[in-house]
């Protein structure tokens, strides 16, 4: 099939757009307001973009307040801070409970029945639950134009300053044991997958 998206001629029940970049990471993104309420929601629109400095995105659309921004959004251009966690197949019933649309005024950490631990350079806090926690410090934003506002989406890229790892998740070699970690990542509609020792496999790079 051939199908081009502004024309929304796909004929299919959903768009598949969703389901063709995939698997997609999970950005859980943790950040706190200028009244100090947290704020926890995951991010399927989020990857890495570099290396030296370490530098993450995630992307979000309109969002359901007054100003039509989504809370994380928000508090992370008035703090300047945020952590991501790793979402994993142990937190996949409170990542997803986390992506409620609640008032700004909600902890949807605590909703969420998950832990909040300080981390060590950011004030974003951490989520005790994850493996993996990416302190972050706010770079820019950038807006990407939609075909409506309702449409308009906004990128944040943030530098990693600050990285924990649970040291049970670290082989004897030195290495992130990623099968292990059972991170989960997104497949577009209701669907997720889930990186384990069935999934995961090894290619050495050409030299």
């Amino acid at each position: 099939m051939f199908y081009e998206p502004k024309k929304k001629d796909h004929g299919l029940p959903k768009n598949p757009f969703n389901s063709l970049v995939i698997p997609r990471p999970i950005g859980w993104v943790s950040s706190v307001d200028e009244e100090g309420i947290q704020n926890l929601a995951p991010y399927s629109f989020f990857n890495a973009v570099s290396y030296s400095p370490p530098t993450v995105m995630l992307s979000g659309g309109v969002g359901t307040a007054a100003d039509g921004m989504k809370d994380s959004i928000r508090n992370i251009e008035a703090s300047g801070e945020f952590v991501c966690n790793l979402a994993t197949w142990e937190t996949r019933d409170q990542m997803n409970a986390s992506s409620e649309s609640v008032p700004s005024d909600v902890d949807e950490i605590a909703l969420s029945g998950l832990t909040a631990i300080p981390a060590n350079i950011v004030n974003a806090p951490r989520i005790k639950e994850a493996p993996v926690h990416l302190e972050c410090r706010y770079l820019k934003s950038v807006d990407i134009p939609g075909w409506t506002e309702a449409d308009a989406y906004r990128v944040i890229f943030g530098e990693v300053v600050g990285i924990h790892i649970d040291d049970d998740f670290i082989t004897d070699e030195g290495l992130v044991d990623v099968a292990k970690l059972l991170v989960i990542g997104r497949l577009g509609y209701n669907d997720y997958t889930v990186v384990n020792s069935d999934s995961h496999f090894t290619m050495n790079r050409p030299t």
